[in-house]
Parts: C-alpha cells; structure tokens; sequence
C-alpha cells in the first residue's frame, strides 16, 4: 500500500458514533468501508457457533485466518454474512460486542486478521473504523481521526437505540459494561485503545452526527485528499 490511495482511520471507544460517521463518510466520498470491529465480532460469533472457547488463542487465531466473511451492500444496506448466514443483527448485541472485546485483546487473533484489514486499502480511497486503525493496521493514513464521547453519553446513546428497537435495558448496566469495555481495550498490552501521535481528537459529546460530518468533510478538504465535497 502506498499514499496513492486517500486514507482516513477513524479510532475511539464503543458508542462514540465511529460506525455511523465512518460509513456516511465513506458513501459521501464513495470510498470503500473498513469496519475492522465487525472482524473481532465475527470471530467471536464464529467462535460460540462453532464451539471454540473465547480463551483458546491458538484455536480462535485460526478460525479468524480462516472466516468465510462478506459484506454485500443490498439496496443501499450492508449486510454481514458469516459463512453464508446474514448475521448483521446477531454480531451487533452487547452480548456480542463483550465477547469481540475478549478476543481483540489476543495476539494471535490480532495477527491472524492484520494483513486482511490491509488489504481493504485501495482506490478510490479508504475509511478504516476501529480501535487501532491509526496507531498499528494503517500508521500511515493521512488523515487519523480519535472519536470519543463521555461513558454516560455513550451508554445513553445505546440505551435509547434498544428502546427504539423495542429491547429492553437497563442505563446503569449498559454504562457498567461500557466502562469495563473502555478499561479492557486501554490496558491490553497489544495494540492498546489510544489516540495515535498525529491523531486529531473530535469530542462527540455534544456534537449531532451531521456536525460530526461535516467537520471531518471541511479536515479531508483542507488536506486536499478528497475533491467535490
């Protein structure tokens, strides 16, 4: 890979609006979508199908070097399928983002999917979304992005997707599960949660989505890295 292709990582904790900025940026741009964490989920989600204890390293390296993944884009929507099964919806629970957590702090399962996060970066360009896209997949990227938001106003932000989604939870525990998350993804010794060197931090606080967007639009257009925009 080299600077030819226009690249932006998006990093931050859960619930700080990286899958739902990096996407519409993506589109905006018309730029291929990495949404690495869905590789950690996967591999959970393959893991618990097939019967591999989520502390089995060797055993989950394999399985992540191996996963029959794809993401098709169906009337505007992306889908998720896991060895031909749409698991979009299955992979998104809090269940699931705990378990995906367990096995991103693996160093074996973070090797075994290394070079296929590479290879998303091609033309016209890339947005890479995750934990460590601009510190360890992409240290290259032009453009490195740390989004983040208060635990409580990420916990607030889960809570009223489950209600609108008709699923019942509790704020307290969903705010309890996202703080250990955060303290899990920050102390692993490989390839921790943090800002990368060059990374510009964007507080989503108390900023909407389209505020969101356009400011990471106005930061690619003064670097030049994406036209008509």
């Amino acid at each position: 890979m080299t600077f030819d292709v226009p690249l932006l990582t998006i990093d931050g904790p859960g619930g700080a609006g990286k899958g739902t900025i990096s996407s519409l940026i993506a589109e905006r741009l018309g730029w291929h979508l990495l949404d690495s964490g869905a590789l950690y989920r996967l591999t959970a989600h393959a893991a618990v199908k097939h019967g591999v204890a989520l502390d089995n390293e060797v055993a989950l390296a394999e399985l992540a070097a191996q996963l029959d993944v794809a993401f098709p884009v169906e009337e505007g929507q992306p889908r998720t399928l896991l060895e031909g099964e749409d698991v979009s919806q299955a992979i998104r629970t809090e269940q699931a983002g705990e378990r995906a957590s367990q096995v991103a702090a693996l160093p074996k399962v973070r090797e075994a999917l290394f070079q296929r996060q590479r290879d998303f970066c091609r033309l016209p360009g890339l947005v890479a979304d995750g934990r460590d896209m601009g510190t360890v997949v992409f240290p290259e990227a032009q453009l490195k992005i740390f989004l983040t938001a208060s635990a409580e106003e990420r916990a607030h932000r889960r809570y009223q997707q489950l209600q609108e989604a008709g699923v019942d939870a509790s704020l307290s525990s969903l705010l309890k599960e996202i703080q250990a998350r955060d303290a899990r993804d920050t102390q692993r010794s490989v390839a921790p949660l943090k800002p990368a060197d060059d990374a510009i931090t964007l507080d989503t606080t108390c900023l909407s989505i389209p505020e969101v967007v356009d400011r990471l639009t106005d930061l690619l257009a003064q670097r030049g890295m994406a036209s008509g925009i």
